[in-house]
């Protein structure tokens, strides 16, 4: 653990448009340094990508930058961050995910000469190396490739490296089924930790090589994975709210080995980030439901450097084509931060009061994402001496809070998920302190042929 105290100390600190350590672009971004970016996010219609495919794929995303820049300067955006995520095929092959890199760096240039816009381009390769099964994580064509797709895609321009990474997704998943909190610690806490660690190491390297910036990564397959199973009543909220908890230990690694945000737009994880690191943060919510359902959509914002819309495909609506009226909608709400911003600190914290508020008591998810609570979650995760004592610290404090704040009649947990309370306590009591008897234990529950540990050092 790297971080030993909380970069912002007073809550009315953590807030909208503004970060300790803001992040300076290129092109004179300050992100997280007085205003709210938009982050437009997308990605194809179904179709397969394939070199027979790949002129029509290149048609598409011109079209995709060049609409939605367009209607960004019509708009009069201050500046905006556009998001590259590749599918599978395009880390697969290396040579079609740079093609779009600079297809898009080319739209982005246009519209820099045309109309003056500021942007930067964050680039996030799919992270294929759960493709083999067990997963081969530091070796073998997936990591070569994908390293190869960042080290291009740097190379020619792309500013901020991020990625969705997936170690030690091949236990959670089941951890999640079986809402089993020791598995899921173990899981983001030893086997997420040290593939970040490596992880992170090298995309440092291929950052400094090339003078760009190690944004951040997400636990997106962990924290929304438990998201979305709650939300189709899989499994309890309160659980993929101690969940999310847990995440901000695993995505905090990243930060602990170079990355510098903006933290990556679909980590609901980041308030907590934001609180221990001082970095700026990208946020998701009610803009994301073109990719997935959420209890968070109001609240997220609260903590937004940059407010995203997650992956919209390229069809067409009433109005245009989907990206740019996502484009449309992410500047709308940006408009009404900045404005809040322009008004002063007590205008900006009535309306992150409002944000939060409107979601706050609905669900056990979005009251963990509480200005009070992000803190004291990330006072817990920063007092602990280690990550898998961090990711422990970080499930009782939100347990603790999930009780109290319904005790006090400020939060709705439905009552079959009551006693769920009980139980997540019992589980947690039987976890010992120490890292190394708690990895014993551990491997000797898990599923030897689901993963290998010397991919993660154990």
């Amino acid at each position: 653990m790297r971080f030993r105290q909380l970069a912002i100390t007073n809550t009315d600190d953590l807030l909208f448009g503004h970060a300790s350590k803001p992040l300076q672009t290129r092109a004179g971004l300050q992100i997280g340094g007085g205003l709210v970016y938009p982050e437009l996010n997308f990605t194809l219609p179904p179709m397969e990508v394939t070199g027979a495919t790949m002129p029509e794929v290149v048609r598409q995303y011109r079209e995709i930058i060049t609409s939605a820049l367009r209607r960004a300067a019509e708009l009069e955006a201050p500046g905006v961050v556009i998001e590259f995520e590749t599918v599978p095929p395009m880390t697969a092959t290396p040579a079609f995910g740079l093609e779009i890199v600079q297809v898009l760096l080319a739209g982005m240039e246009e519209a820099r000469r045309q109309h003056g816009l500021k942007t930067v381009l964050r680039m996030t390769p799919n992270d294929n190396r759960e493709f083999a099964r067990p997963p081969v994580m530091r070796s073998g064509e997936h990591w070569e490739r994908m390293l190869e797709l960042f080290e291009s895609s740097a190379r020619v321009g792309a500013e901020l490296l991020s990625i969705e990474s997936v170690g030690g997704k091949e236990l959670h998943d089941e951890a999640l089924m079986n809402c089993n909190l020791g598995q899921v610690i173990f899981a983001q806490c030893v086997l997420g930790v040290r593939d970040m660690a490596f992880l992170w190491d090298k995309l440092g390297e291929v950052a400094r090589r090339h003078g760009v910036v190690c944004a951040g990564d997400t636990a997106c397959g962990f924290g929304n994975t438990a998201m979305v199973l709650a939300e189709q009543k899989m499994i309890p909220r309160a659980f993929a709210a101690v969940v999310r908890a847990v995440s901000a230990v695993r995505t905090l690694v990243c930060y602990e080995h170079g990355a510098v945000g903006p933290g990556k737009d679909c980590g609901y994880e980041n308030p907590y980030l934001k609180a221990i690191t001082g970095y700026p943060m990208a946020m998701e919510g009610k803009t994301a439901a073109c990719a997935h359902f959420s209890p968070l959509g109001n609240i997220a914002a609260a903590y937004a450097d940059t407010w995203s819309n997650e992956s919209v495909q390229n069809v067409r609506l009433l109005a245009g084509m989907a990206p740019t009226c996502y484009m449309e909608q992410l500047i709308y709400d940006c408009r009404l931060m900045n404005r809040a911003l322009a008004e002063g600190k007590s205008a900006a914290l009535t309306l992150r009061r409002w944000l939060v508020d409107s979601d706050a008591a609905l669900d056990p998810q979005a009251w963990v994402l509480t200005p009070d609570n992000v803190m004291a979650i990330a006072r817990a995760i920063v007092r602990a001496p280690g990550h898998y004592q961090a990711g422990v610290a970080a499930a009782r404090c939100a347990l603790d809070l999930l009780r109290t704040g319904h005790a006090a009649g400020r939060l709705k947990i439905v009552p079959r998920e009551i006693e769920f309370l009980d139980t997540m306590a019992a589980q947690l009591d039987e976890l010992p302190d120490d890292e190394s008897a708690f990895i014993a234990q551990q491997m000797a529950l898990a599923d030897p042929a689901k993963y290998l540990p010397a991919e993660y050092g154990l």
